[in-house]
């Protein structure tokens, strides 16, 4: 499996990334908010509690007295009480936090994906895509929420501790906080270091993604090559790869959390030390030393959690720097800023401000070229007329497939002008041509649902008396009648419940709904049997009356009723006519379809022959 390599992320740990998320966390800046004053009340309450007990300690122990101990006990109470609530408020605020900012990173991942260019889906792997919509958005909106009450519980903590053990006694609070700067300095020398090691994590996590979404998908191929061994080692060097980088990346997290734990303890050793000292000189009450170790202890657990914050911020970054990628990357045919004032965008149309289509498209001047560079056509000229029906014939990579995706405004031209009704299509939106666009695939689509629900694709406020005369129209009811819950069968994933030509007029069924002006027919009947392709062609005839059409065609017999044959040889327009004037050139068109006709009679010879 040859997978498209990924772009690659080498920056450090970059505030820039984390700012342009503000954008997600905005919609519940209430929430975030809400949710930094349980965590100050949280982590205010977790300062107390050492507090109460050092109290304890000099009151009760120390004092041997159990004067007022009564009042003491409700506070404490009062407080577990209350830390209880809080708790409960972070969990459930936290939770829908973390939910909506994930919901929106996806609609807006989704979203961009539905307005990217098709240039973007030929070097762009599918499991890849599907990776960062689906555990890196998980991922970073886990870090978002609940790296959040971390963070501020964290500090508030910190802070809160080191003032209170500053006011008790500010030398003993230095002694204990001496380590902090090694923290620090340890903190920056790993923080590039797991970074990297999870940028690889999450690159290769795409990557096996991608496996799957192939080893799935070609599931079929791989049975009939006999290639499971194969794929299944090409798989395996793939987790290997994720094993290496899972492990290189726990291995600097596991290193990194127990040296802040190791100095943690190095802080609290001190505190018993020199704080013994002090009690047994009576520079501070034994109540004051037991806060100390309880609080130099308590003060490298936000450390810890803090530390380990740290290190899912760089494999959170890496997945953001994938995720915004991804939405940020603009689309390569856009309409321009005075075209959607007028018209409309996909997600807003101004349709009232439509004009009405007639199907009069030019070609003028054309040249294209792929972004790799590869150039197909060449000042390429085609004037086709409002109802005409345009044949394409050609050798695979000719151009046919590129000119009728020019037609369609799924590219542009490199150089040139194309032209609806006399006007540069650029100058109209693009969802106001693709809405007049009915188009059929050599391998048809369908999604996974009812026969009705996707005809209706085409027309999402189609009644069913629209839908069933779509399908009657391509000659598609009877079969779907016929079928045990007709309309609402079924169809499977991808259609995989039907047959390739009951798929192929279900899709002609939902092409036609939208009452389009323009038709692709794109190697529509080539994958079927003889029987299929005569009730199709029946459906042809129909569909393509009074409105323009191109047809590419492998077999000759579907256009020899086309209005124009177009020979396309290296981009360019080599013969062209009726079919009957075609064949009185004798030229390239009159070969192909003679050789083509003495092979499908051969066959059929072959067959009577056998019976």
């Amino acid at each position: 499996m040859n997978l498209m390599q990924e772009q690659e992320y080498n920056k450090r740990f970059d505030f820039g990334i984390w700012k342009k998320l503000l954008i997600y966390v905005k919609p519940y800046k209430k929430l975030m908010i809400a949710l930094g004053f349980v965590m100050l009340g949280v982590a205010g309450i977790d300062v107390l509690f050492p507090l109460m007990a050092s109290y304890a300690v000099d009151n009760f122990v120390v004092a041997k007295s159990l004067n007022g101990i009564g009042t003491f006990i409700i506070k404490y109470a009062i407080l577990i009480v209350v830390q209880t609530i809080n708790v409960w408020l972070l969990i459930a605020i936290a939770g829908k936090v973390n939910m909506g900012i994930c919901y929106d990173i996806r609609k807006a991942g989704f979203k961009r994906l539905q307005e990217l260019s098709f240039s973007y889906y030929d070097k762009t792997s599918v499991g890849w895509l599907m990776a960062r919509m689906t555990s890196d958005t998980m991922r970073l909106a886990d870090t978002i929420a609940w790296g959040m009450v971390d963070f501020v519980w964290g500090f508030t903590m910190m802070f809160g501790i080191a003032g209170v053990m500053f006011y008790k006694s500010w030398k003993l609070a230095l002694l204990t906080l001496s380590i902090m700067p090694v923290v620090a300095v340890l903190s920056l020398y790993f923080q590039q270091k797991i970074l990297k090691a999870y940028r690889r994590v999450r690159k290769t996590n795409s990557k096996i993604t991608g496996a799957f979404n192939e080893g799935i998908t070609g599931a079929k191929t791989t049975k009939t090559l006999v290639r499971e061994n194969k794929n299944l080692e090409e798989f395996q060097v793939l987790t290997k790869d994720m094993y290496k980088s899972s492990v290189q990346a726990a291995v600097f997290s596991s290193i990194y959390l127990p040296l802040v734990l190791g100095l943690g303890s190095v802080g609290t050793a001190m505190a018993l030390t020199f704080g013994g000292n002090a009690v047994i000189t009576n520079v501070i009450k034994f109540g004051t030393l037991t806060l100390f170790v309880q609080y130099s202890i308590q003060f490298f657990e936000p450390v810890r959690e803090l530390a380990r914050i740290f290190a899912e911020l760089q494999s959170a970054q890496a997945s953001a720097e994938r995720i915004l990628s991804m939405i940020e990357t603009s689309p390569e045919i856009t309409d321009t800023e005075a075209v959607i004032e007028e018209y409309g965008d996909s997600i807003n149309p101004k349709k009232e401000n439509w004009p009405t289509i007639k199907g009069n498209i030019t070609f003028k001047n054309i040249s294209f070229e792929y972004t790799d560079g590869e150039k197909v056509l060449d000042n390429f000229n085609l004037d086709v007329k409002a109802g005409e029906t345009i044949a394409l014939v050609g050798e695979t990579g000719s151009g046919k497939s590129t000119i009728v995706n020019l037609a369609c405004r799924f590219y542009e031209p490199t150089k040139g002008e194309v032209l609806i009704d006399g006007v540069d299509y650029r100058k109209r939106s693009i969802l106001w041509l693709q809405s007049n666009l009915g188009y059929v695939l050599q391998a048809p689509h369908l999604f996974s649902g009812t026969i009705k629900e996707n005809i209706r694709y085409g027309k999402l406020d189609a009644s069913d008396d629209e839908i069933i005369e779509a399908a009657k129209l391509v000659n598609a009811h009877e079969f779907i009648a016929d079928m045990e819950n007709g309309y609402e069968t079924e169809v499977g994933e991808g259609g995989n419940r039907l047959s390739t030509g009951e798929k192929q007029l279900i899709s002609f069924a939902r092409a036609i709904l939208a009452n389009p002006k323009i038709f692709i027919l794109d190697e529509a009947t080539s994958s079927i049997d003889t029987e299929t392709e005569q009730v199709i062609q029946k459906a042809i005839q129909k569909v393509l009356e009074n409105r323009t059409s191109f047809i590419i065609a492998h077999r000759l017999s579907t256009i020899r009723s086309a209005d124009r044959i177009l020979v396309i040889r290296d981009g360019k327009v080599t013969e062209q006519g009726s079919h009957s004037q075609l064949m009185k050139l004798k030229g390239y068109y009159y070969r192909l379809y003679t050789n083509q006709f003495m092979e499908e009679k051969e066959i059929h010879l072959l067959k009577d022959n056998a019976i």
